[in-house]
């Protein structure tokens, strides 16, 4: 005999097969996705529960697993499936476009780097290094910090742009629980990074700080021009 949700779970997926997403509740989001970690108990009282625990289906996504694990009727499998959307929206945003990338506005630049701090729930600090024709030399992170804070190090970014013969570079990191604004600490860490790539001929041409799907450019704001 099948699941007496089976029925329920049936008409729910072929919702989403017809419709997408667009019109599902929060909840119907999650209970739908946790079909294919629990298959054979109603999913629709846990996924109010967790969306009661942690406020949005983003917050249930960015949450910390042993947190998602406290949850009753979550287990470890579940927990993990719940961790990898992020993860997964990341790759999907970085694959889908496979245009060749110009870079030549801070609009462009902020939509090339915004994917990459998705679901980032930790400061972390990303190098962009472009080459003499103004191509992609290195695109990477080079650190990550606490959930307040990311080091800039000033030696290792230098170390990853020579390696990279890059000759102009931009910085971006996230404020995960913050607003796009930066701090005093942010602009005096720009200044020493700037300084530092200036002493081996590579110019740093811009900072963005990353908050949620918000940013903002210090160079778009200023900054650079008091450097």
């Amino acid at each position: 005999m099948g699941s007496i949700h089976e029925g329920h779970r049936q008409r729910l997926r072929e919702r989403f097969l017809k419709q997408g997403l667009d019109d599902f509740e929060a909840h119907n989001v999650l209970e739908l996705l946790l079909f294919y970690a629990i298959p054979m108990k109603d999913t629709n009282e846990l996924a109010h529960r967790l969306l009661q625990r942690f406020g949005s289906i983003s917050a249930v996504f960015d949450a910390d697993i042993d947190d998602l694990c406290q949850v009753d009727g979550v287990g470890r499998n579940t927990a993990v499936l719940l961790k990898m959307i992020p993860g997964l929206t990341r790759r999907y945003l970085e694959d889908s476009d496979k245009e060749p990338v110009i870079l030549s506005s801070v609009e462009q630049i902020g939509s090339f780097l915004l994917p990459k701090f998705v679901g980032r729930t930790k400061e972390m600090v990303y190098l962009l290094c472009l080459n003499n024709k103004g191509g992609i030399a290195y695109a990477d992170f080079v650190m990550s910090g606490t959930v307040n804070a990311a080091p800039m190090y000033s030696r290792e970014i230098v170390e990853a742009a020579l390696r990279s013969k890059a000759v102009s570079a931009i910085l971006a990191h996230n404020h995960p629980k913050g607003i796009a604004v930066p701090s005093n600490a942010d602009m005096a860490a720009t200044k020493m990074v700037y300084d530092a790539l200036a002493s081996v001929k590579i110019r740093l041409l811009d900072h963005f700080i990353f908050a949620g799907t918000d940013y903002v450019s210090l160079k778009d704001s200023g900054f650079f021009s008091d450097l």
